[in-house]
């Protein structure tokens, strides 16, 4: 795993050495082991500036320093990330004609290019953010992998065009002064929508779409528009039965683990003894017998919320040697400014802070590789079943009864009633101003009394709830579509982000073995009953799927906590550090910081109901104040 950043500059534009080492030396988390920076001219007169920090996990040897070229010298790459599949690849290429001379995924990726071009994409198995220079093609293309999982970022400036994995980077080689994103800032502090498109919080700042690749012409510095080279598909197939799909699953999936577990780095898991996690921990076992496993948990101790019970449960059941944390506000507030400069904009809730801790014990226990079971969720038809899309899927193909039975087995559950349903299915169908109104009859306000609305109308901010148009429509698939949204739009995004930087933050490469297109293309073609089930079970294949290789008891929790945190304790805990922060005004015109301090005080002193917003204020204010007003 590792950093890159680079540049290109027009004719006449210099490179400011001192910027671009000091942005390199922001990405040294990501890449302790080794780094590159080189200039070199381009086509048409202008230079190209690659840098990269390494994370060194396959080929150790100096032979995996980059950027690295190509033997005929036409191709220059940086790459940020793991092909899992490059040995398959290698001897592939070998039979064409190709010649190695390190056992990097790195040149195995350069080789696919040269043999393949962007047709190479299709055959990678792994996560990536790579940008190649084409000499005799006089461009430069970049590249991000079908999930989004690695980073990248990317503006224009007057005759240059910026590229970095993480934020600050990219900032410090900005000649201009980085400015605020009122529309994000407002979406993220109102509605706590962000990562939601490739926006940030940065104004002209934006991030290469997952499944996406870009290319700009050298000669003439015009930047193309973002290419689509994965999208996933919704097509059901017919000729699967619910035996056959399980076989298909367990054996897709074991595949996933065994390529993750490529590595010539110590390796372990994070685990939160829900189904996801138990199952990546289960397979490795399965897979890998013998192989020494180290799982690293957050432990909410004396709270409804801990799963120290379950962890226990998988650690014995496989063997595992088990690292455990717990944490407390003071922790948080020890730790909240750096775990904001390590994510590099604001994010959603102190669970976060849970993931960062947890990757940073697993430094301390000399581990460099970690697998994941994040994106398990939106392949699977997690969280609450999606009722909503579930009952128009089965309402549009014409089964009313079957809609009927189908809400009240899922009421049953846990943490939903009948009304819930009821609420989803409606959010489901209304859209435009009907579903704003109704966002607001359930206390959802664009305008709360801490946000003045006059300067958001005067700079044009929409301001009101960021609904989208789905990306991906289907009559009766409402629930896998919603599923390949959550992939690439809204929802996956935010949480691959806080994984890669948390991980990052430590020296970390962190897998998520669940995101393979071919495991995406599988479990989007199947029956919405295979994924949610008419009793109302989530993830309804996967579970049978792992029978036998995860314990019953896991399998059949029909809660989902995750690295879930006592979120209102802690602020609330910690409110004079609290307070502290938020009188300090970010000197944002649209936020009423007096407002925001005294809606504070009220909910310390019980005179007004716990809020989640409170959170968000934290977040931006101390984000703004580090990373905007520090400039």
């Amino acid at each position: 795993m590792c950093g890159i950043l680079g540049a290109w500059l027009a004719p006449g534009e210099k490179a400011d050495q001192p910027s671009f080492e000091a942005a390199l030396a922001l990405l040294g988390h990501r890449g302790p082991n080794d780094s590159g920076l080189e200039r070199a001219p381009a086509q048409g007169g202008g230079e190209v500036v690659f840098g990269h920090t390494r994370l060194s996990v396959i080929d150790l040897s100096a032979g995996g320093h980059q950027p690295m070229h190509s033997r005929c010298g036409r191709l220059s790459l940086i790459f940020n990330g793991e092909i899992y599949n490059y040995r398959e690849l290698r001897e592939t290429l070998r039979g064409l004609g190709h010649i190695f001379a390190t056992d990097s995924d790195t040149e195995v990726l350069l080789a696919c290019w040269l043999e393949w071009r962007a047709e190479c994409l299709d055959r990678l198995i792994g996560m990536f953010a790579f940008v190649l220079h084409d000499r005799a093609a006089a461009t430069l293309t970049c590249v991000r992998d079908a999930f989004g999982i690695k980073p990248f970022f990317y503006t224009r400036e007057a005759g240059r065009f910026l590229f970095a994995s993480e934020l600050p980077a990219l900032r410090t080689m900005k000649r201009e002064r980085a400015e605020l994103n009122w529309q994000r800032a407002y979406d993220y502090l109102v509605h706590g929508v962000y990562d939601n498109d490739t926006s940030s919080f940065l104004r002209d700042v934006v991030s290469l779409a997952p499944g996406h690749r870009v290319t700009l012409d050298l000669e003439s510095g015009r930047l193309g528009e973002p290419f689509r080279w994965w999208s996933p598909s919704i097509a059901e197939r017919s000729d699967i039965s619910f035996d056959t799909a399980v076989e298909m699953v367990r054996e897709q999936f074991l595949q996933n683990i065994r390529l993750h577990l490529r590595s010539d780095v110590p390796l372990g898991a994070a685990l939160s003894g829900g189904v996801d996690s138990s199952a990546v921990v289960c397979a490795m076992r399965h897979v890998a017998p013998d192989h020494p496993i180290h799982t690293f948990s957050f432990i909410a101790r004396n709270s409804p919320m801990s799963e120290e019970a379950w962890v226990d449960q998988i650690n014995t059941q496989v063997g595992a040697n088990g690292h455990k944390i717990t944490l407390g506000g003071d922790d948080l507030a020890a730790d909240l400014d750096d775990l904001i400069a390590v994510q590099g904009e604001p994010f959603g809730s102190t669970s976060i802070y849970a993931q960062y801790s947890v990757f940073r014990i697993a430094r301390e226990a000399g581990i460099t590789v970690t697998l994941d079971g994040q994106g398990a969720d939106e392949l699977l038809a997690g969280y609450n079943g999606y009722p909503g899309h579930r009952l128009r899927s089965l309402i549009e193909r014409g089964e009313l009864g079957e809609a009927w039975r189908f809400l009240n087995a899922w009421a049953q559950w846990p943490g939903r009633s009948r009304a819930d349903g009821v609420k989803r299915l409606m959010a489901e169908l209304t859209s435009g101003s009907l579903h704003h109104q109704l966002r607001q009859l359930n206390g959802m306000d664009s305008f709360p009394a801490w946000i003045r609305r006059g300067p958001l109308e005067e700079r044009g901010v929409a301001a009101r709830h960021p609904m989208q148009k789905a990306a991906f429509e289907a009559r009766g698939r409402r629930v896998v579509a919603k599923l390949a949204d959550s992939l690439t739009h809204n929802g996956l995004p935010a949480l691959l982000r806080h994984g890669d930087r948390n991980s990052m933050r430590f020296s970390i490469e962190s897998r998520v073995p669940f995101l393979t297109t071919d495991m995406a293309d599988l479990l989007l073609s199947l029956p919405e009953s295979y994924l949610i089930s008419p009793k109302g079970e989530t993830k309804h294949v996967f579970r049978a799927a792992m029978r036998g290789i995860v314990p019953d008891e896991i399998l059949d929790r029909r809660d989902k906590v995750g690295f879930a945190t006592p979120e209102k304790e802690w602020l609330l805990g910690m409110a004079p550090t609290v307070r502290q922060w938020l009188a300090r005004d970010p000197g944002v015109p649209f936020i009423d910081q007096p407002e925001v301090l005294r809606q504070f005080d009220q909910m310390v002193a019980g005179q007004r109901p716990f809020s989640w917003q409170i959170w968000r204020w934290i977040n931006f204010f101390r984000w703004h104040e580090k990373f905007i007003e520090a400039q």
